[in-house]
């Protein structure tokens, strides 16, 4: 029995990269400004799970520093270490497709913070196709802020919402109910043909449900996005005849390639409820992928350090329970696509080094030493599945 699973915390970051200055990032540290907030306040954090797969060493590993109120030192269960992204920029697709191989060599294309943010030729041929008496937003934005800020113009105008952000992203907003899911997919798949020139990596339906300023989105998010440029860890299982199970946002992230089975849920509780379903299901040579969105679109972009925290302590608290279901041959890493400081300003992506936490029946317990890229994490998958080895990355273990 071989299975993998990869549980990538979306947006958690370690500590700046050495590039991080070309990005403004440098100094933005994830998971050391949550820990020192929380210490300040007086609530010290406690994650004894990841604690002991080495979170903290390997934190340290990253930014020098032992983050807040965490002191193990020794008596690890994981084998613990940090990667840094060789792709350029700090974008989910980039970081998603460099764990499983492919780093982000070229420069995807993205919208100016000016406003309008959106070339007028571009909008203007979307709302003829589309058939749409116009739109609202057209800016750099937090999703939450903007739907909330423009909801109520949305549902009386029936203009979607559109905005941007620090990532190579159109977003299109509209309410569930009164513009319709169906249209707002509709109007997205005009859009990500029409923003192809422009070598945008995604373009996002973000329904959301509401009324009177108070809204809300929906787990009925959908990406359109471009399809890796070489085939990835998720092909290559495939390739093998094992099954690659994507949950939550994992199967828009590869545009579905090498993608066997899709299983959504709404928030990361929801998605832990799959994760566990998938580790008593999941056959042999098989790899779970699961992306635990909440930490980056709840908490890292609105800069919610306490709601950041409270979800760390959240999924702590359930790792021996998805431990319990690990089997013999099993083997599993805990990881991130970028950072995301709550601590920060403004709401972007922060460019950081990722955790790489391996641990399983049979992973003995060590430090790894930094690797030079994410793509060190899909190669030690490939070579314990016993797939084809990939294009980039050198195993860890």
């Amino acid at each position: 029995m071989s299975r993998a699973f990869i549980l990538l915390l979306d947006s958690f970051g370690l500590g700046a990269l050495p590039d991080a200055d070309k990005y403004g990032d440098a100094g933005a540290n994830t998971f050391g400004h949550i820990a020192a907030w929380a210490a300040q306040e007086g609530k010290p954090m406690s994650l004894p799970n990841l604690e002991k797969l080495g979170l903290a060493a390997a934190a340290r590993q990253a930014c020098g520093e032992w983050a807040a109120g965490f002191h193990q030192r020794d008596g690890f269960t994981g084998a613990y270490g940090v990667a840094r992204e060789q792709s350029t920029g700090k974008d989910t697709q980039s970081g998603h497709w460099e764990i499983a191989g492919v780093p982000v060599l070229f420069d995807w294309g993205y919208f100016p913070r000016t406003v309008p943010s959106f070339p007028k030729e571009l909008t203007e041929k979307l709302q003829e196709l589309a058939k749409l008496p116009g739109f609202l937003g057209n800016c750099h934005a937090s999703g939450t802020t903007i739907i909330n800020e423009l909801g109520d113009e949305h549902v009386a105008t029936a203009k979607p919402i559109l905005y941007t952000s620090a990532d190579s992203v159109l977003q299109i907003a509209a309410h569930e109910e009164h513009f319709g899911l169906a249209r707002l997919y509709e109007v997205c798949e005009i859009a990500y043909e029409l923003v192809k020139p422009y070598n945008i990596g995604r373009v996002i339906a973000r329904p959301f449900v509401g009324a009177n300023g108070d809204y809300k989105r929906t787990a009925n998010r959908h990406d359109y996005a471009v399809p890796p440029p070489s085939p990835t860890l998720l092909d290559h299982v495939k390739d093998a005849g094992g099954d690659v199970i994507a949950l939550g946002k994992i199967s828009d992230i590869f545009a579905a390639q090498g993608v066997t089975k899709l299983v959504k849920g709404p928030d990361n509780m929801a998605l832990f409820d799959r994760l566990v379903e998938a580790a008593d299901s999941a056959p042999d040579h098989s790899l779970t992928f699961v992306n635990f969105v909440d930490f980056d679109m709840m908490f890292g972009h609105r800069r919610d350090l306490a709601g950041y925290a409270n979800a760390l302590h959240e999924l702590d608290a359930r790792l021996p329970e998805f431990m319990a279901k690990m089997k013999d041959g099993d083997i599993a890493v805990i990881t991130a696509d970028h950072g995301c400081d709550p601590s920060w300003t403004g709401s972007d992506h922060t460019r950081e080094h990722i955790p790489v936490l391996f641990f399983g029946p049979g992973v003995a317990p060590r430090a790894l030493p930094t690797a030079d890229t994410f793509s060190d994490i899909g190669a030690t998958l490939a070579k314990h599945l016993g797939v084809k080895p990939l294009s980039n990355g050198t195993p860890l273990l």
